[in-house]
């Protein structure tokens, strides 16, 4: 059994989660209404996770 990696989940959460943050406090900061931004955070945040996920999955040289 491959030895388990407890940080690369973790990893995936947080930076999700702070893209998601940064990204709707940006667009609200530069006039967008809530919603609207909360959808653009929500996209963002899904693009994160994808590229943190593909980047994991990446076998080590």
């Amino acid at each position: 059994m491959k030895k388990y990696n407890i940080i690369r989940p973790i990893m995936l959460i947080v930076v999700a989660l702070l893209t998601k943050s940064l990204v709707t406090n940006l667009c609200m900061l530069l006039g967008m209404e809530s919603e609207s931004a909360k959808t653009m955070g929500f996209g963002a945040m899904v693009i994160a996770a994808l590229v943190v996920f593909s980047r994991n999955r990446r076998s080590p040289k």
